[in-house]
């Protein structure tokens, strides 16, 4: 212990330093001993192990209040063990071994292999579609982002001609043995290793193109086929399309949230359809062959006689296909009566001595109307 240096002194920052000015002295001295940089030289190694040993006490606020009050000897592992002083469990306890034992197999820690294959992120894309494309489906082309796996360095991160190294730090796990003494002995945890930053490897010659990260975002297309039916805010999903995996991982999916445009004149509930047609007073009173705008184009429909405001007639599986599934829902027609405007005095003249003939068996709901107010004033 009495040969260890300080290790603000190591760090070469004041025992004031902030954990930024800590954090920041620690990146560019554990860059400049990097023993991938200085193969081979023992001296840069010794000082790469003993600027991480500085690292991981003052950069933990426990451990740096402890050598703050007691030098080495109060962060120093083997301090205080002994007969009768050691942990009841023995030395070396390794927290994720025990964590593992409990919840192994069901939500215990995930691989080490920081380097096996993982699969790509899902993506999102949003396509609008007209109301006609919804009712009988269509094929779209589809715009979107991604990230890609680098085409230059094929995913590696590493200029073409060159490889990424092992990390010697951590010796290519990505994760470094942390010792720590609790009041059980002493405890060994893991943290990712920030020679490397978790990856396990060192570029020394990043790849030009992705700057390393072997993945480039890239726009693309994809050719989809909308199913006849679908509705507004329903969800596509499109296997392997979304971001690029790690490692060979494959690729996730791209999820496709289609919007439906309103229609000028249709209303979709449910499979059904449904719309509003005027009639003439004339067509309604005594009766018409009208023609009826549907999905699948015009049809012909005779109206009753006698059709009033509001009536409504069906038009069987003129509506949506049903998704998933056989057949088609129905279109629903309602009536309204249109009272023409712009009257001439001839015309005005006409309606007055139609009116004129006319008596109560002509107009059932206004002669029910009166009998109600008759017998409300009666009371």
């Amino acid at each position: 212990m009495a040969d260890k240096r300080d290790y603000y002194e190591v760090l070469g920052v004041s025992k004031g330093a902030s954990d930024d000015e800590i954090k920041k002295a620690y990146r560019q001295s554990a860059k400049k001993y990097h023993p991938d940089l200085h193969p081979g030289d023992k001296d840069c190694e010794e000082k790469f192990k003993e600027v991480n040993e500085a690292y991981e006490v003052l950069s933990d606020a426990d451990k740096k209040a402890r050598y703050d009050q007691f030098g080495h000897a109060g962060v120093d592992p083997n301090f205080g063990a002994g007969a009768g002083g050691g942990s009841p469990f023995g030395q070396g306890i390794d927290l994720d071994d025990i964590f593992s034992s409990f919840f192994g197999g069901f939500g215990g820690r995930r691989s080490s292999n920081v380097n096996a294959p993982q699969r790509g992120s899902d993506i999102e894309a949003e396509l609008y579609i007209s109301f006609d494309e919804s009712a009988k489906g269509c094929k779209k082309e589809v715009k979107y982002n991604c990230i890609s796996t680098c085409d230059e360095c094929h995913g590696t991160g590493a200029q073409p001609g060159t490889q990424a190294k092992t990390c010697s730090a951590c010796g290519g796990s990505g994760k470094v043995t942390i010792n720590q003494r609790t009041p059980f002995g002493v405890v060994q945890t893991q943290r990712g290793c920030d020679a490397c930053h978790g990856k396990g490897k060192i570029i020394d010659t990043p790849c030009k193109k992705c700057g390393g990260s072997g993945r480039k975002r890239k726009s693309k297309t994809v050719d989809i086929t909308i199913p006849a039916g679908i509705k507004d805010g329903q969800i596509l999903n499109v296997s392997g399309r979304g971001n690029a995996g790690y490692n060979n991982g494959p690729a996730g999916d791209l999820h496709v949230y289609v919007h439906v445009r309103p229609h000028p004149v249709f209303e979709r509930r449910g499979d059904d359809v449904w719309c509003d047609m005027p009639l003439t007073f004339a067509q309604a009173a005594l009766g018409a062959e009208v023609t009826v705008p549907t999905l699948d184009g015009k049809v012909s429909y005779t109206v009753h006689e006698g059709t009033q405001p509001n009536d409504v007639f069906k038009l069987k599986g003129k509506g949506f296909a049903h998704l998933g599934g056989r057949g088609r829902g129905d279109q629903f027609v309602r009536v309204t009566i249109e009272v023409p405007k712009n009257l001439s005095s001839k015309q005005k003249e006409i309606i007055k001595q139609f009116d004129g003939s006319t008596s109560d068996k002509n107009y059932a709901q206004r002669k029910n109307f009166f009998e109600k107010l008759r017998g409300m004033f009666n009371d």
